[in-house]
């Protein structure tokens, strides 16, 4: 349980029945899956805030930017409970150790993408954020956060847990007694996956770990967190991977004979075309880093980034 990485999750996605209606929508692939890997710490807004199983539907009302929480038919606005509970919530979860978060579809309270917010007309717009969801992104704008639903998208889904991993180690580095010399360490290991998702970021944070003599500590590791996580949440697109790739195929010009290049090559090819995933190419250049003991290679996070049974880089 030591190794497991903790994540926060909607509870009704663990099969718990907390759901308005008595039910719940277990989701198989969070719990079989990654539960082979990550810790839940399971939320309800609703049950945790008082409001009992079964209970009256519920629905965000007003300025999406700041709506009430009121119930379907009887109108009670529920807004002051919900929030009162939240801003303890947060609290006790600040001390979790959370490297993300699943969060319900569609829900009032924890939804976090295009929640229906209804005008006083009572015409919905898909505009708002569940109360619950709105206040933990507030809080931990560095979490890496997902809807359940959008796991089902398999470029969504791998940078979803590929950011969950990368801030794991992150965490790790930081309670390893960090040093200059350690952050160095790190930044290099990071590079290649860095600039698969963000050259740009990846250059911004060399600067950052250039500078490092000359910040505190805690400054400087909160600024370079908020880069790693902002330079890993880019979509890492295949034009991107194609260059981390190639630049991976620079590191063997004095090891491997022109046929295994050639070899490499024509694989990178045939994933920049979206013939093969990337897992194709990864797997034949980790085949020739073992081959040829390329040490530097070996240590860059970006051709491991998270357990191959997870099958993150499988599709095309």
């Amino acid at each position: 349980m030591s190794d497991l990485i903790k994540i926060g999750i909607s509870a009704c996605l663990l099969g718990e029945k907390v759901r308005y209606d008595g039910g719940h929508k277990h989701d198989r692939y969070i719990t079989d899956t990654l539960g082979r890997y990550f810790a839940f710490v399971p939320v309800c807004p609703e049950t945790e805030c008082g409001l009992g199983v079964p209970r009256e539907a519920m629905r965000l009302e007003g300025d999406p930017a700041h709506p009430r929480l009121v119930t379907n038919k009887t109108h009670v606005d529920h807004t002051a409970r919900m929030t009162t509970w939240v801003n303890e919530r947060i609290k006790a979860l600040a001390a979790e150790d959370l490297c993300g978060f699943i969060f319900k579809k569609g829900s009032p309270s924890s939804g976090l993408y295009r929640v229906k917010v209804y005008n006083d007309q009572g015409y919905p717009s898909n505009s708002g954020r569940g109360l619950f969801a709105a206040a933990f992104t507030r809080w931990f704008p560095r979490i890496p956060v997902e809807e359940e639903g959008r796991l089902h998208d398999p470029e969504l889904r791998e940078n979803f847990i590929e950011r969950i991993f990368a801030l794991k180690r992150w965490r790790s580095f930081l309670d390893r007694q960090p040093t200059v010399g350690k952050l160095v360490d790190f930044h290099t290991r990071e590079k290649l996956l860095l600039m698969a998702h963000s050259p740009k970021h990846y250059r911004s944070m060399g600067k950052r770990v250039a500078e490092s003599k000359t910040m505190l500590p805690e400054s400087l590791h909160a600024a370079y967190e908020t880069l790693l996580m902002e330079a890993l949440s880019k979509k890492a697109t295949r034009a991107k991977q194609t260059n981390a790739l190639m630049h991976v195929l620079g590191y063997f010009k004095k090891q491997i004979s022109a046929d295994e290049k050639q070899e490499v090559l024509e694989l990178i090819e045939n994933y920049r075309q979206k013939n093969v995933p990337l897992i194709v190419p990864v797997t034949l250049i980790n085949h020739f880093v073992r081959k040829y003991q390329q040490s530097y290679l070996a240590a860059q996070t970006y051709l491991n980034p998270h357990p191959v049974d997870l099958r993150l880089r499988n599709h095309c």
